[in-house]
């Protein structure tokens, strides 16, 4: 069946990573190896690697300490039809966190899920990347893409300054740019009103969260790796966004 003109399932698996908060987490029982499946709160480092923050009183950590081997399931929110919405099988392995990206695994996993706070200082609890291997995209009928690592992440190596500001950046959206931000929402697309707050910037785009848990993925028009760069494209989309809502520069 050919594939409609707008459809791209790069982008789409990208989106529903960047995304999505929750996962269904598929293991390997310890002992047993029998399939055992939980559900788990995500959020993503900035390349897309998927976090997750894990008790080691949890049967699904004790499989993953004993065979990391794992899979998460993504699915867009809120399909009348599930079944007929996006959603991705992702095939990797999970790993504790014991790098430096634990401050970056923190600070971005709390901004997708504020109320966490109280267990990232409880001692069982630790930040888990989930390296992946492959995805496996369900479209829609008809559309079923597999997908590599390479694919779906995004390159950062070239992006230091950028993340390195990442932080007080967030802060100045949340800050001064509230307006802005559900502009972007409502006039890209066409989201109920609510009160977005930014939740990670990267080289393609800008994740927001809303005050009742939605997540928009704003991408920007070109890659962006320097603080200036992101500026302007920041400026050039509000602008966007006010034209395409009837609004004055």
């Amino acid at each position: 069946m050919p594939e409609a003109a707008d459809f791209d399932p790069v982008r789409v698996a990208k989106r529903l990573l960047r995304t999505s908060a929750t996962a269904a987490l598929a293991t390997l029982r310890a002992g047993s190896g029998n399939p055992f499946c939980s559900l788990v709160n995500m959020g993503t480092l900035p390349d897309g690697s998927p976090i997750l923050l894990l008790s080691r009183l949890a049967v699904h950590t004790r499989n993953i300490l004993h065979d990391p081997r794992a899979s998460l399931l993504l699915s867009e929110v809120g399909a009348a039809d599930p079944l007929a919405a996006p959603r991705i099988s992702v095939v990797g392995q999970a790993a504790q966190i014991e790098d430096e990206s634990q401050e970056i695994a923190f600070r971005r996993y709390l901004a997708a899920h504020p109320t966490a706070e109280v267990f990232v200082s409880f001692s069982d609890f630790s930040f888990y990347r989930f390296a992946i291997e492959s995805v496996h995209l369900v479209g829609g009928f008809g559309r079923i893409i597999d997908l590599n690592a390479a694919q779906v992440l995004t390159e950062v190596v070239d992006a230091g300054m950028l993340l390195a500001a990442e932080e007080g950046v967030i802060a100045h959206m949340n800050d001064d740019h509230r307006d802005t931000m559900r502009l972007y929402a409502t006039a890209f697309f066409a989201a109920a009103a609510a009160d977005w707050r930014c939740s990670g910037i990267d080289p393609e785009g800008m994740d927001m969260r809303s005050d009742d848990g939605r997540a928009l993925r704003v991408d920007f028009p070109q890659r962006v790796v320097t603080p200036d760069a992101l500026r302007r494209s920041l400026k050039d989309l509000a602008d966007h966004a006010r034209a395409k809502s009837g609004k004055p520069n």
